[in-house]
C-alpha cells in the first residue's frame, strides 16, 4: 500500500481511507478489465461460426492480458485474487464451449484441450512482455502462428499426450 501511495503521489492514509486493504484496491483497480473481459466471452460466445468466436476471444484476451499484468496475474499468473474467479470460469465455460462447437463444424484439430489454449496464452503474453522494448504487437504473429496450429487440416500428424491435470497445476505453480 506504501508502494501505491508513493506512486499516487498521495500519502499511506489517503490510500486507507479509500481502500480497506491490498485485495480491495486490486478490486478497483481490476473491475473494468474484469468487465471488458466478461463482454469479449459474451460476444465470442455468440459467434456464428466457432473458430471466429475462439479467434475474437484468443486474441481479445491476449490484447487484454499484454495490456494489465494485474489482470494477467488474476486470469494466468495464479496470483491467488479471488476477485476474478467467476470472470475467469465464465470465459473458461465459453472457451469450451467454442472448443466444443470448433470440433463438431470440423475446425478444431483433435486433441485440443482447453488447457492447450491456457499455455498459449502463457506462451503468447510471456513474449509480449519480453519483446515489448524491441518490437511491440510482434506477438500477433506467434498467435496467429499458434491459432494455425490449433486449427484442423488434411495430414496433419496426432499431438503428443498433453499434461495430466498434476502437471498442469505443478507448471502454474512455477
Amino acid at each position: 500500500m506504501a508502494e501505491v501511495a508513493h506512486h499516487a503521489g498521495v500519502g499511506v492514509g489517503t490510500v486507507y481511507r479509500r481502500f480497506a486493504d491490498k485485495e480491495e484496491l486490486i478490486h478497483a483497480a481490476l473491475r473494468e478489465p474484469l468487465g471488458e473481459l466478461a463482454e469479449v466471452a459474451q460476444r465470442a460466445g455468440e459467434a456464428e461460426r466457432a473458430w471466429d468466436g475462439l479467434e475474437l476471444l484468443l486474441g481479445s484476451i491476449t490484447e487484454l492480458l499484454v495490456d494489465n499484468l494485474g489482470l494477467w496475474d488474476v486470469a494466468l499468473g495464479g496470483g491467488g485474487w479471488r476477485l476474478g474467479r467467476t470472470t475467469v470460469e465464465r470465459v473458461a465455460e465459453v472457451l469450451q464451449h467454442l472448443l466444443d462447437r470448433a470440433r463438431a463444424e470440423g475446425d478444431l484439430r483433435d486433441g485440443v484441450a482447453g488447457d492447450d489454449v491456457v499455455m498459449i496464452l502463457w506462451l503468447v503474453t510471456d513474449l509480449a512482455q519480453h519483446s515489448v522494448q524491441v518490437r511491440p504487437g510482434l506477438y500477433r504473429r506467434y498467435l496467429q502462428v499458434m491459432l494455425d496450429g490449433l486449427r484442423a487440416a488434411p495430414g496433419r500428424s496426432p499431438l503428443v499426450e498433453k499434461p495430466t491435470e498434476q502437471q498442469m497445476l505443478t507448471i502454474c505453480r512455477r
